[in-house]
């Protein structure tokens, strides 16, 4: 059965706030379902012209016509909002409808408003590293603001394809303070898809009316995954060094490397993290700091006499996590100092030894790349497969040195 609603303006003046001219203010009543609500119109009228039964200023005077057209004009707005808000499926009351007219029910928001809206509601959603970035993000926008409109904020309303297109020409030549250099094609585009993804949400909450990124597509630039060769890694685990912390972080990285677990998961580990597998062998077992998603790995010798090393080592007894903690930036920096002792000539990161876990560990040791995306804690095949692609790439040189060689 269908509802029904009664809606009605009509317009009154107030007779008992008669001022010295003998002029009183016009109201209109909206009523809807016998519920009724006045809104001022900040509009006077001698009560000598006002004509009570048909709601308007009598006569033909320049007067009357103003004041009747402004009446007609006000009328139609009412019934404007009334009707926008029954098409937007709301329970049309007659303070709502009220509201709409003087436009109290939209607040107009800004970036920083759904900075802190995002923040506040998915931050508690994403790993701390991932805030972070959002919070990075942020900041470049805010500076970008600043340069470019020389304000503090900007309304959602107000953003549109250009101010995309200008926030990514910005980044491409801003230098932050703890870059080298200037951004990387595909950071830009990292900072523009977390631009992209707040905006998003803002118009899934109705805060804007149109998404500005409809013509916008970000290009990625296709990087290959370094990773370490067999000789490579070799040269790693032989390393013999007097120096402590050089000596710690070549046991991280290893340990990484034999078991695919990235830096801020190995710090997270406690002795808690060994379970009994299927097979009754010691696995490790955790969630993945960056996605959540639960891992499970089968301890292999390497990854096992690391953890038996640091059993009872003082910084794991002082902590009670199951190896040495270390700041990321300064694990990178000791990396630095190990690949020159070894030789080695790649730009040598932590994060590398995830990627020869997945090649030169697994990979090319014939485990199936199903399984190797189990073991890194994926959430899709096709995040792994670019791995395969890295092997195919390996295997292709090495043929190719081959046919070399027989001729």
């Amino acid at each position: 059965m269908r509802s029904t609603s009664t809606f009605s303006v009509l317009f009154w003046v107030h007779s008992t706030r008669i001022d010295k001219n003998n002029s009183a203010p016009i109201y209109a009543r909206i009523t809807i379902n016998k519920n009724r609500v006045s809104i001022s119109l900040k509009q006077k009228i001698d009560l000598n012209l006002w004509d009570s039964l048909k709601q308007k200023a009598r006569g033909s005077s320049e007067t009357a016509r103003r004041t009747n057209y402004y009446l007609d004009e006000t009328k139609s707005e009412l019934i404007k909002s009334y009707r926008d808000l029954k098409n937007e499926g709301k329970v049309v009351t007659a303070e709502l409808v009220k509201a709409r007219y003087l436009g109290e029910d939209k607040k107009i928001y800004s970036l920083k408003d759904i900075f802190k809206y995002h923040n506040d509601k998915m931050g508690i959603k994403l790993a701390p590293k991932t805030l972070c970035h959002y919070c990075t993000t942020q900041k470049y926008l805010l500076a970008y603001i600043s340069d470019e409109y020389k304000k503090s904020d900007m309304y959602l309303q107000d953003l549109d394809y250009s101010f995309v297109l200008g926030f990514e020409s910005f980044l491409r030549s801003y230098k932050p303070s703890h870059y080298q250099g200037r951004i990387g094609n595909n950071a830009v585009m990292k900072h523009i898809q977390r631009l992209r993804r707040m905006v998003t949400l803002a118009y899934h909450i109705e805060w804007i009316q149109r998404d500005p990124f409809v013509k916008f597509k970000a290009k990625m630039e296709k990087k290959e995954r370094e990773f370490l060769t067999k000789r490579e890694l070799e040269k790693i685990e032989t390393l013999k060094t007097p120096i402590e912390r050089l000596a710690v972080v070549k046991d991280l990285f290893i340990f990484s490397c034999y078991t695919g677990i990235s830096y801020g998961d190995i710090m997270d580990l406690t002795k808690k993290s060994i379970v009994r597998g299927i097979d009754d062998n010691r696995w490790l077992m955790a969630n993945r700091n960056k996605t959540g998603t639960p891992f499970k790995i089968p301890l292999l010798p390497t990854a096992e006499s690391l953890i038996q090393k640091y059993e009872n080592h003082h910084r794991t007894q002082f902590n009670g996590k199951l190896l040495p903690t270390i700041s990321n930036q300064r694990l990178n920096s000791y990396l630095k100092e190990i690949a020159d002792l070894c030789g080695i000539q790649k730009n040598l990161t932590f994060h590398m030894a995830r990627h020869t876990f997945a090649t030169t560990v697994t990979l090319t040791n014939g485990v199936p790349i199903e399984t190797v995306s189990k073991l890194l804690g994926h959430t899709k095949l096709a995040t792994t497969q670019i791995y395969a692609r890295v092997i195919e790439r390996k295997l292709s040189e090495d043929m190719q040195n081959l046919r070399e060689r027989l001729n």
